[in-house]
């Protein structure tokens, strides 16, 4: 089990912190190429503007950030939230980015003709489980580690929390994780779960409603856990899990800064640290769709 760490909600309010991008490259490639062997990150000066998935917060902030601004010397600005509903934002041009990184490749499909944030291609990068992450001092805490997870949450007075699947991949995935258990136990009552609306939180403070006690356990992907110190358990018999993608949104303010930093994503670099972090790293990435840059199709596999 890993120790639980008491800081764990204020670190997911926080916005992204100072990171960098390699400027350069060139848009509109149209055949995929294979792995390059290098791709050594430039220094550049100017901000990439980011969307990313909530779950990343942590990642982004203590070690990706931190690690491409001394790359490169961009400079990152960011927005955490749920996957769907960043994607939706930038669509109907609510938020304005170069870059999203969501937890899902649905909501890469939810920027096809979408307006000036169109985008017809995304990179998946990375997969990882989901899991059942616990606070340590709840009642129910032994239950969780000695008990099957789906026999202790729909215990009386149990706090189960989750984001919402209309907003959120991760909600989704969760949704998912309860109707299948509901089929292979038995238990009807984990099909009420999927359906009612309390413990619905927004991505960016479910795991500060965790560490503050207001939930006695909560979904989230096995990287967010980790990151967060929280002990999990396996959702077994359910097994699901989610694919990373990244995309540079249409009419990106700042193009160039956009490209640098998906080619130091999708660089040795970021593929170690998203390895380092207990990401399941695709190598190659791979490419899906038409009307790529160039230098991204050098990077992956077209699929």
């Amino acid at each position: 089990m890993r120790r639980y760490r008491a800081g764990v909600g204020a670190a997911l309010l926080a916005v992204m912190a100072t990171v960098a991008t390699a400027c350069g490259g060139s848009a509109g490639g149209q055949v995929a190429g294979g792995m390059a062997a290098h791709h050594q990150p430039a220094r550049c000066t100017g901000v990439v503007d980011v969307l990313y998935a909530g779950s990343l917060v942590p990642f982004v902030q203590q070690t990706l950030g931190p690690r491409f601004a001394q790359a490169t010397g961009c400079r990152l600005v960011g927005y955490p939230g749920g996957s769907i509903e960043l994607a939706s934002q930038a669509a109907s041009g609510v938020r304005r980015a170069d870059v999203l990184v969501s937890a899902s490749p649905a909501a890469d499909v939810r920027l096809r003709d979408a307006g000036p944030a169109s985008t017809r291609w995304y990179v998946s990068i990375a997969r990882v489980p989901l899991v059942l992450g616990y606070n340590p001092h709840s009642r129910f805490a032994a239950a969780l580690r000695s008990r099957p997870w789906y026999a202790v949450v729909t215990s009386p007075g149990f706090l189960l929390g989750r984001t919402d699947p209309a907003l959120d991949p991760k909600g989704a995935l969760s949704v998912d994780a309860l109707r299948t258990a509901a089929r292979e136990t038995g238990r009807r009552g984990l099909d009420q779960l999927a359906t009612q609306t309390t413990g619905v939180f927004p991505e960016e403070t479910l795991l500060g409603r965790l560490a503050a006690g207001q939930l006695d356990a909560g979904f989230f992907y096995a990287d967010e856990a980790r990151d967060a110190g929280i002990p999990t358990v396996s959702l077994s018999p359910v097994s699901l899990s989610t694919t990373f993608t990244v995309t540079i949104l249409g009419g990106a303010p700042h193009p160039g800064a956009a490209l640098a930093f998906v080619r130091f994503l999708l660089g040795a670099a970021g593929r170690r640290m998203l390895a380092g972090d207990g990401f399941a790293v695709l190598s190659p990435p791979h490419l899906h769709g038409s009307g790529y840059p160039a230098a991204v199709a050098s990077m992956s596999l077209a699929s």
